[in-house]
């Protein structure tokens, strides 16, 4: 990344990340519908590496400055309440996992549920996914950064986490078996 900061540089940058926020929004609404089927949870943490990727390329990027340090407003984000629901249901008693959220601030395990994490990232996402459809780079950038470090960033880190673990235990228990069986 060219640390230049021009306009150029940054409609770049919001370009490649709106095709990740796209693709995770498209991909956790193809989940949430039952169109994982028996591949729903690597499907989700395929979805989830993919945006983290997003993430680290804003917070690879120098901070997002807006010329007049406010942002325009857009109306109300989409009630992303069925997508919430759909995922409680497509992941069950998966749904709740622990997280210690910080672990340099915070020392007690907190429970979470993954079909919160995820539409809570989705929520950001899209928030500036507006900006950027709106034809406003700039702002898109500084919502998806802003959001990427106080909020989204977090909570797509410990449901990758939350995925990881369950498909890595998923896999090495039936290693395991085979190994036992022969």
């Amino acid at each position: 990344m060219s640390d230049a900061n021009s306009p150029q540089d940054w409609n770049a940058l919001a370009e490649r990340v709106a095709c990740h926020v796209d693709n995770y929004l498209n991909g956790l609404e193809a989940v949430a519908r039952g169109d994982g089927g028996a591949h729903t949870i690597p499907l989700l943490l395929l979805e989830v590496s993919q945006v983290i990727l997003a993430g680290a390329q804003l917070g690879a990027s120098a901070d997002v400055i807006l010329p007049d340090n406010w942002e325009p407003e857009i109306g109300d984000d989409p009630d992303l309440d069925a997508v919430r629901t759909g995922l409680s249901e497509r992941l069950g008693d998966l749904d709740e996992y622990v997280e210690v959220f910080d672990p340099y601030k915070d020392t007690e395990p907190t429970a979470y549920r993954l079909s919160d994490d995820l539409v809570d990232v989705a929520s950001d996402l899209v928030h500036g996914l507006r900006h950027y459809n709106q034809d406003r780079p700039l702002e898109a950038l500084w919502w998806w950064q802003y959001s990427y470090f106080n909020h989204w960033g977090n909570h797509a880190g410990a449901s990758l986490r939350a995925l990881h673990a369950y498909v890595a235990n998923d896999r090495l228990a039936v290693a395991q078996e085979a190994a036992v069986a022969q």
